[in-house]
């Protein structure tokens, strides 16, 4: 044995350990959680509870039904540890986001102040510090400012540190922390193409000591495994308090790897500040690197690296069920996976900048992606609105600049949907010449920040005012919100659109930025029709949407609005201050269009039964078989697929437009489902109920509701049938909101189940049960939809034609079997309006004569809105 050999190689590996010790224990920078051991509280002479970020104080007052929701401040304090040995590092307290104005405070001296509720912000500390018993203070406030976008939106304004909060600790020479909350480390690709690539590192560089320090920049350049392909050092002179800015340009990458959705390819970019002499260890940063090139056509749509790609995905808010804004990292990169997931390729991070974790999934799954600063709906003509503005637009920027999966940088969403000066068309049209001036000076700023991207403004479907305006022609790129066949128009108004864009603006590159359908998960339709909010129009609408822009070249894409549901706590409708868009729930589960675009989208084999979440289901027998037909949709990117009901099969039918569609004939009891497309094939089970024993009815309604909390499926109404059950006289109650077919969309207080309420029979004579005789419960269900406060019109009713609301007197008793139950019942003066109100009572059943309700009308028009029945025994 060679001991000698071995004892050299002993000796490498204790200098090689001793290295890496070195370095540890001389760490230059330290990014340490605050996120723990916070006190909170309204008021900072109140009562403080401790709690740990990211935390929202509006997690639950936005889904009660008192009208608004808490927009004010709150206090956050926190003690701080520190060693004395950090006395010589410089200390910065890093917050990823805080809505809307911060103020920190350090052992009760100022520290900073920040304006905007979606950006990142860094605040020094080290000057206030003594490093005994510290102790941060932070006010947030998150009330309406007029200076300070978003002034109103189709969104919550949750208050808070909603994000992540950080401890940085860097030596006095360090990349820059006061670049508006940017990573002091910037790349730019000049030139990319199959054959080679450039790539350009800006540094910024800061010397907060008080002497002259000469460094070393070095900047590596790694591929995906690790492997060093090219470094560049260059050596400085920093004088004491200065910034340098230091370029520099990496050797020519031959061959890259190209960045794409189908391979995100990223390189690794590595930038260290060593001290010159002795080479140790400053500061060092890694950012990622994606290679590619890309364009959109006015003509064509979008090239990624020389080859079109159809852009297809959906927006994103950043809220979560029972959390508001203070969502966790693991639930936010779920996100990004469930858009890929989908077979979706862009992200439209609307409407405001979010978490960096969002553009960092979207860097490694490889979707692309805009991010957009929070001027929606409306502007403030001021100075300090425009100023607020611009440092959005550059905090959006410089923060988010190092994501190879960003292709454009937005600034205004529909920012002519709610003009002001209605009532003053000369001002309202200087009003309209400060948008467009604001604009240019949006976009201006934009290109100068970064002249690699594109720029954009999403606009509604009002064509003429933007382009009479402006808005059509200052962005590179115009974005449209389309609802044809929602809030307005018919679904064939679409395609339509699409064509009077390129017709009139041939020249400018577009994209469908929004467009989408709600669809309340626990509402379906064997019928239905725009605004029932079931997941069955959501499908159809999709279908359309999807089918025309597909089969229009000069369409870079479109995004589904939304990718999930989200909170607006203005919102009434089926489920109050929710919007329903979501091809998730708010809980990200998937609904049945969540499926149709995985239809669309994915390359492998897919099938899959949309309505799978449609397990329990209820009706009444059509015939002396007992069974009830009902739909059943699958979605396919094959040509044909099969079902089969309990082994047997019920045909194959052609995919339209990637559905195939049966009517299933339920038996009672478990049905099994199953559907083969190819090798592919997907199975449920559906529990059905003809019987009598438990009935819950909407009345004037053609949906079906399932309450998931109480386990009730609830069915649409039918006029009388002998030997069955439905109403007798009256007809479906319409509301004065243009958009709906049938009930009402307002809130309805004291319950959950609002679509159990916001339908009724009007001028109902009776309701019948041919019933066995037995023991039974029965439970009427009524609300006053007409009167009440009056609400302002939804602004997105592009129609806009909502009929003034009349309130009706109505008093009227009601008898069961002919005995009196309720006596002048007068729902608005007994309970108030749009007030859930339930009445129960038991029934003997004998004699075979069933169960008979009757209304007797004493002033206007009788009216119920549901009815339960359940058989005791």
């Amino acid at each position: 044995m060679d001991i000698s050999r071995y004892f050299k190689l002993y000796l490498i590996l204790c200098a090689m350990f001793c290295g890496l010790q070195s370095i540890a224990q001389n760490a230059p920078v330290k990014s340490i959680s605050l996120n723990d051991s916070w006190q909170f509280s309204k008021n900072k002479q109140g009562d403080f509870v401790s709690l740990n970020l990211p935390h929202t104080w509006n997690a639950f007052d936005v889904m009660d039904d008192k009208p608004g929701y808490y927009r004010g401040a709150g206090w956050y304090k926190r003690k701080l540890k520190l060693s004395p040995q950090l006395k010589d590092k410089k200390l910065f307290v890093s917050f990823s986001g805080a809505n809307q104005e911060t103020e920190v405070y350090v052992n009760g001296h100022l520290a900073g102040r920040h304006i905007g509720g979606y950006s990142k912000f860094i605040i020094p500390v080290s000057q206030f510090l003594n490093y005994k018993d510290d102790e941060i203070e932070v006010k947030v406030d998150n009330q309406f400012n007029e200076d300070i976008a978003p002034l109103t939106a189709d969104f919550t304004f949750f208050g808070g540190i909603y994000r992540n909060v950080n401890l940085i600790v860097v030596p006095a020479v360090h990349f820059s922390k006061n670049d508006h909350g940017g990573p002091g480390v910037y790349l730019t690709t000049p030139s990319v193409s199959k054959e080679s690539a450039t790539v350009l590192v800006r540094s910024l560089i800061d010397n907060l000591s008080s002497g002259n320090k000469k460094i070393t920049v070095q900047t590596v350049l790694k591929d995906r495994s690790g492997k060093t392909l090219t470094a560049i050092v260059k050596v400085l002179d920093l004088p004491a308090g200065t910034q340098q800015e230091v370029t520099q340009q990496l050797k020519t990458i031959k061959s890259p790897k190209l960045w794409a959705p189908a391979d995100p390819y990223l390189y690794r970019v590595i930038t260290t500040i060593l001290d010159a002499k002795s080479k140790e260890i400053i500061e060092q940063v890694s950012n990622p690197l994606g290679l590619r090139w890309f364009k959109f056509d006015a003509a064509k749509g979008f090239f990624l690296n020389g080859e079109p790609l159809k852009l297809i995905g959906a927006s994103r808010h950043q809220d979560y069920e029972g959390l508001g804004n203070a969502v966790p990292d693991a639930l936010q990169v779920r996100d990004v996976e469930l858009l890929k997931e989908m077979g979706g390729n862009f992200l439209r991070v609307a409407h405001y900048p979010q978490d960096q974790l969002i553009l960092e999934t979207c860097d490694r799954l490889g979707i692309l992606a805009s991010v957009e600063i929070p001027v929606v709906n409306t502007i403030t003509e001021s100075e300090a609105f425009t100023a607020n503005c611009k440092e959005m637009q550059i905090e959006m920027i410089r923060q988010n600049f190092n994501h190879p999966s960003v292709v454009i940088w937005a600034y205004m969403n529909e920012v002519l949907l709610r003009p002001k000066f209605s009532n003053d068309k000369v001002r309202q049209e200087l009003y309209y010449k400060h948008i467009a001036e604001l604009a240019q000076t949006l976009d201006d700023l934009t290109r100068k920040e970064d002249a690699s991207r594109y720029t954009m403004i999403a606009n509604h479907g009002a064509f003429d005012l933007y382009h009479r305006v402006g808005l059509t022609k200052i962005p590179m790129i115009v974005g449209w919100n389309l609802y044809s066949g929602w809030y307005g128009g018919e679904l064939e108004d679409f395609g339509k659109f699409l064509d009077q864009h390129h017709q009139e603006l041939p020249d400018q590159p577009m994209l469908v930025t929004e467009y989408g359908a709600d669809a309340d998960p626990r509402i379906r339709s064997s019928a239905p029709v725009r605004f029932d909010k079931s997941q069955e129009y959501a499908l159809k609408f999709n279908q359309v949407y999807l089918d025309e822009i597909l089969k229009r070249p000069f369409v870079s894409g479109a995004m589904a609005w939304n990718l999930a549901d989200f909170s607006s706590e203005s919102r009434e409708e089926t489920m109050p201050h929710m919007n329903n868009k979501g091809l998730l729930t708010l809980g990200r589960e998937p609904k049945d269009s969540y499926f149709l675009y995985q239809a669309y989208l994915l390359k492998r084999p897919f099938v899959k039964i949309t309505s799978r979440h449609w397990k329990n289901r209820s009706g009444m027998a059509d015939s002396l078989p007992s069974y009830r037909t009902q739909p059943i949709s699958v979605a396919t990117n094959l040509a044909s697929a099969e079902l089969f009901l309990n082994g047997k099969s019920l045909g194959v039918k052609p995919a339209l437009s990637h559905l195939c569609e049966w009517q299933v004939p339920f038996k009672d009891g478990k049905n099994q489902l199953s559907v083969v497309a190819g090798s592919s094939r997907d199975e449920m089970e559906v529990d059905f109920s003809t019987s009598f024993s438990t009935i819950n009815v909407l009345l004037g309604a053609k949906r079906y509701y399932t309450d998931e909390k109480q386990h009730q499926l609830w069915v649409p109404d039918r006029p009388y049938q002998k030997g069955l059950w439905g109403f007798i006289g009256g007809a479906p109650f319409r509301g004065t909101n243009n958009r709906m077919s049938y009930g009402s969309d307002k809130n309805i207080y004291d319950t959950d189940d609002d679509p159990v309420f916001q339908t009724q029979q009007q001028g109902i004579e009776r309701y019948r049960f041919d019933v066995p005789d037995g023991e039974y419960a029965l439970t009427l269900c009524f609300a006053e939809l007409l009167g009440g406060t009056a609400k302002e019109i939804l602004a997105y009713n592009l129609d806009n034609t909502q009929v003034k609301e009349k309130a009706e007197q109505r008093i009227f008793d009601v008898s069961v079997n002919g005995r009196l139950f309720l006596e002048k019942l007068n729902l608005a003066a007994d309970y108030g309006y749009t007030v859930a109100v339930k009445k129960k009572t038991s029934i003997t059943v004998q004699d075979g004569k069933g169960i008979l309700i009757e209304f007797k009308a004493i002033e206007g028009k009788p009216v119920l809105n549901a009815v339960q029945l359940e058989k005791i025994y």
